[in-house]
């Protein structure tokens, strides 16, 4: 028998989601595995799993066709397949259309779409199983007429002879040729479980009541040639290889084209990038520009007009600008935004004096892609500038890269139970038994905490299409601030859709994408440090006159390096949490490079490759430092022969494995990816044989391997480190110089950074600094200053850290309060309008003290409080006040914690010690006393739990007694024997094994009590991290 050939020309992936039932790259492989000719993926109305799929085909060498299942409001579906660059344009215009046309995750096609009549476009119509086109769905003949094509689809129905025979006839009396097509809708027949379980969720049923919204058989696989063989007349088969011969489109021809009007008229981009840096050149060194920085800018814009990527610096320059004129706090961080350029233009505030090793490496000739800007605006403002953004482009032009959200072992395990037909409980509790640091698996051991058995059929069935369904796309979302900024309509590049959040559109790519397609994204983020650190400038410039900037703070102070070598940093930037607190006094930071390295050594990469530890010998000079060679010395020597940083380990690709620039970049991008995609393999061999070449031992070899696959777990590069570190520093000194402000600006940014405002509070007072309550006489709606008698800062807490209060009502309250202060809660009632509701809330947080006395008698005076009427608004009411008790210590700091968070009275610890001593805990103050490696008995409320994905499982959890902070380390099998108390105690009680390395201090947990009974109604949470 002849050797068949065929294209696939219908298939779905699970990126048209709750369908398709397996991912892009799945598809491709088997297809090109069967011997396929092409393969078309058509997902419904989306093109965002089509760039997975292009790398792919790449890869495989297989032919690709875009495409896209559409379906009309009347019922009829179409499948369109783009022959050129002008038809995937259409296509994506048409898609455009149809998204925007309705809300979000669904579309709307008429025929009044259609008027363009998608030129350049091949259709295929899929019939129903009346196998005929209505009256009114004629003109889908008459607008494409010699472009449209009868999908014949035969799936061993047991009538596909006759469907086939009916089709014949259709097309005859139609005039219109047929072609095989398949439907598919899985890369291999053992997922139809999957699918069907799909269909279930997306139709709301159970498996079992879904009848005959299943399809019939599994036959919507891709199907071998001798399958197709079978079932196909050759002349149908034929000509899928026919249509496959008259498409040439591929997602490489995509071109980007920068937008023009960032360049004012009579300006080229190169001219105008060089005025304004030699601008910001004279603005930086104002009494005159050194040698050595204008060679060093002449060396930049060299290397960027010679890569033609002016326009890039300035659409960044741009955006910066904007939130400058508005006096929005930012800083680029990437590969590009520490060089003397962006320095120059504002994009950055780290002097690349400071930083001259990064300079050359900027941006990679070889590369054919912009080099990377993130831009970090307050977190707060950043709508303002995302609006900029739409304004000045327009929502044809720019858009937001999308986020795809995919299945993680809870909402998998919820979904695919219900389709199951497990009870809502059962479903409850395995949801429950999922704790955010299990990660991407579901143990057995996780169902049995449920109370359900393993073993049982329907659990186990369960367990196997869970994990299969981890991972598949449920929906996409919009990126944190990726922006694609186009020069002509972007919906010819990419289809564009409705976001959830009003004025937000999406493209239908993520990030990945784009930079497999080499397209442009700014990343406009939000950081709530800027926030913060802006606020400081803010709180101090009101205070005592001093006017800060993030340029203006004192570099390199020593006493700032003092207060971060002893680990005293929390509520900084990057460096508050426990691994970092806990590096800080081994590492001993002095100065700035110190920091850029502090940020990035704690990272899952370095720590992944074992680079932590080496790093420290060879600092503290317990281990020589040693480079098998001069090049591997030049690359490593700045970090003691240790590769921390990405670049350095593209470096050393180079220099001692042979690579080009080129293929060092294809190796940052694979580890950037191999986690989720794979394909660092062939990369092993290609380093180990060319370091060994080159006189490496094999030894050497392999660990730099061990390292890079380290670095797949997220390794930091020195460009963004280098920008993080700055605002380490800045954010050290506020709290080392200008502690109360810089608290007080945390309470304002809120919710931001490992610790609660409780912590953040006790903190600032165990350095000495005052802190004064919620008062409605004077407090403002923000955390503020206010001097005390020796003309230092006290912290007055705000009114919004009033649970229940809404800033709207805030804000009236101290509005209305200028014209004086309030003398009761009638009169605070009758003038700012409150209700009983809102007037208890601010009784319970022991706000209207000054008015009503203690909580009792507030509570008591706002029970009596009269809504204001006609002539009598505002006449005073007296009545006796009843002698009512004052509350008790215990239960102002349980009303405290309940509604403000936070209490200024003791600590919660004091009030339970005595009860506590029987078990002969002790003090977080009696710690660094105490011998290494002794049995210890601590106690304390749980701030903080971690489980970082490098820890190997092990937790970290942070208690605080009345004295201090105490690091507990808990290692998996404890972790999981005493699992109820680690995941619910409030109150917790340890047993283990103090362990002190200099000035660090842990307790290896041995066992773990809850204590939280001894609480009572003391709310206290935690916050979790991984």
């Amino acid at each position: 028998m002849q050797r068949v050939r065929y294209a696939e020309l219908h298939a779905l992936s699970n990126f048209t989601f709750l369908r398709g039932a397996s991912h892009p790259e799945e598809l491709v492989e088997t297809a090109a595995a069967l011997g396929y000719e092409a393969l078309a993926i058509t997902d419904e109305c989306t093109m965002s799993g089509i760039v997975r799929a292009h790398m792919s085909a790449r890869a495989c060498q297989l032919k690709l066709i875009v495409g896209s299942e559409l379906r009309l409001r009347s019922g009829r579906k179409l499948v369109v397949l783009a022959q050129n660059r002008n038809g995937y344009a259409a296509l994506c215009r048409l898609i455009t259309k149809a998204r925007r046309a309705a809300e979000k995750g669904s579309y709307e096609l008429t025929r009044n779409f259609f008027e363009e009549g998608l030129p350049d476009c091949v259709v295929l119509w899929v019939p129903d199983d009346e196998l005929a086109l209505d009256v009114e769905d004629h003109w889908i003949r008459e607008t494409f007429r010699d472009r449209l094509w009868i999908a014949v689809e035969l799936l061993a129905d047991g009538r596909h002879r006759e469907r086939l025979e009916a089709l014949r006839e259709t097309g005859q009396r139609l005039k219109l040729p047929l072609v095989a097509s398949g439907d598919v809708h899985m890369h291999r027949r053992s997922r139809r479980v999957l699918q069907d379980t799909l269909t279930a969720i997306r139709e709301g049923v159970t498996v079992e009541q879904a009848g005959f919204l299943l399809y019939a058989n599994g036959e919507r696989h891709l199907r071998s040639l001798e399958v197709l063989q079978h079932f196909y007349p050759t002349d149908l088969l034929q000509e899928t290889i026919n249509i496959a011969a008259g498409i040439e489109f591929s997602l490489d021809e995509l071109r980007y084209e920068y937008p023009d009007e960032i360049v004012p008229s009579g300006e080229t981009p190169a001219s105008y990038l060089r005025q304004l840096t030699e601008q910001g050149m004279r603005t930086r060194w104002p009494g005159g520009v050194p040698g050595k920085v204008v060679k060093l800018v002449e060396h930049e814009l060299e290397l960027i007009a010679e890569l033609r990527y002016e326009p890039y610096f300035l659409t960044v320059y741009d955006i910066v600008a904007f939130a400058r004129s508005r006096s929005i706090l930012c800083q680029g961080r990437g590969s590009a935004a520490n060089s003397a350029v962006c320095f120059c233009l504002g994009i950055t505030e780290v002097d690349p004096g400071r930083m001259e090793t990064l300079v050359e490496r900027f941006i990679s000739k070889e590369r054919n892609e912009p080099p990377d800007i993130d831009v970090d605006f307050e977190h707060e403002r950043r709508e303002e500038v995302i609006q900029y953004i739409y304004g000045k482009y327009g929502r044809e032009r720019a858009a937001l890269a999308a986020t795809i959200i995919t299945y993680r072992p809870r909402s998998a395990l919820r979904d695919v139970g219900k389709a199951l037909g497990l009870s809502d409980l059962q479903l409850s509790r395995l949801a429950r038994s999922m704790q955010w640091w299990d990660g991407k698996t579901v143990d057995d051991s996780r169902v049995l905490e449920a109370g359900l058995d393993p073993g049982s059929p329907v659990i186990r069935r369960l367990l196997y299409l869970v994990r299969e369904l981890i991972g598949f796309p449920r929906h996409l979302s919009q990126h944190v601030g990726g922006f694609v900024i186009s020069n002509g309509p972007m919906s010819e590049l990419v289809p564009i859709e409705n976001a959830a959040m009003d004025d937000r559109t999406v493209i239908q790519w993520e990030k990945d994408d784009l930079e497999d397609l080499g397209l442009l994204k700014v990343d406009v983020l939000g950081l709530g440090m800027l926030t913060a650190i802006r606020r400081s400038f803010d709180l101090i410039r009101d205070f005592d006159g001093r006017d800060l900037t993030l340029a203006t703070v004192p570099a390199e102070d020593p006493v700032v390096y003092d207060m971060i070598c002893e680990g005293d940093t929390m509520g900084v930037f990057q460096i508050e949490s426990r691994a970092q607190m806990a590096m800080l006094p081994r590492l001993r930071p002095r100065c700035y490079y110190d920091l850029v390295i502090e940020v990035a050594i704690i990272r899952p990469g370095p720590i992944q490759g074992d680079m932590v530890h080496p790093y420290l010998r060879r600092r503290n000079g317990e281990e020589a430092v040693d480079y098998p060679s001069e090049e591997v010395k030049g690359v490593l020597q700045r970090t003691l022969g240790v590769p921390i940083f990405q670049e350095q380990v593209m470096a050393l690709a180079v220099v001692a494995a042979g690579f080009t620039p080129g293929e060092a970049d294809q190796l940052r991008r694979a580890m950037a990816a191999w986690k989720r995609r794979g394909g660092l393999g062939s990369f092993e061999d290609k380093l180990i044989d060319g370091m060994r070449e080159r006189g490496y031992h094999e030894e050497f070899a392999r660990q730099i391997f061990r390292q890079i696959e380290g670095f797949g777990e997220y390794g930091f590069p020195e460009s963004h480190s280098a920008s993080f570190a700055l605002l380490v520093y800045i954010s050290c000194w506020l709290k080392r110089h200008a502690p109360a402000a810089f608290t007080c600006a945390l309470l304002n940014s809120q919710p931001m950074g490992f610790y609660s405002g409780s912590q953040l509070v006790q903190d600032l007072q165990r350095h000495g600094i005052e802190a004064r309550g919620v008062d409605i006489n004077r407090s403002d709606w923000d955390c503020t200053l206010e001097a005390r008698e020796d003309g230092e800062a006290a912290l007055r807490l705000g009114l919004r850290m009033v649970k229940g209060l809404s800033e709207e009502t805030g804000r009236r309250t101290t509005e209305r309060r200028a014209s004086g202060n309030f003398r009761s809660a009638q009169e605070l009632c009758e003038r700012v309008g409150l209700d009983r509701r809102e007037l208890g809330v601010l009784a319970s947080a022991g706000a209207l003290r000054a008015l009503e006395g203690h909580r009792h008698q507030a509570r008591w005076a706002v029970a009596g409080v009269e809504n204001p009427e006609g002539l009598f608004a505002s006449q005073q009411r007296f009545e006796a006040t009843p002698m009512l008790s004052k509350p008790t210590e215990g239960q102002n700091i349980v009303a405290d914690y309940k509604s403000v968070g936070l209490t200024l009275e003791r600590h919660p610890m004091h009030l339970i010690r005595h009860r506590l001593d029987r078990f002969r805990y002790v003090q977080a103050e009696r710690l660094p006393e105490m011998a290494n490696g002794r049995s210890i008995s601590v106690a304390g409320l749980v701030i903080t739990k971690q489980r970082p994905g490098t820890a190997s499982g092990v937790t970290f959890v942070t208690l605080e007694d009345e004295t201090g902070h105490i690091n507990l380390v808990v290692w998996k099998h404890i972790a999981e024997r005493d699992r109820a108390a680690l995941l619910n105690a409030r109150l917790m009680g340890v047993r283990g094994e103090l362990q002190i390395e200099g000035q660090v201090i842990h307790v290896i947990a041995h066992q773990l009590i809850d204590h939280t009974g001894m609480l009572g109604d003391l709310e206290v949470k935690s916050r979790d991290f991984r």
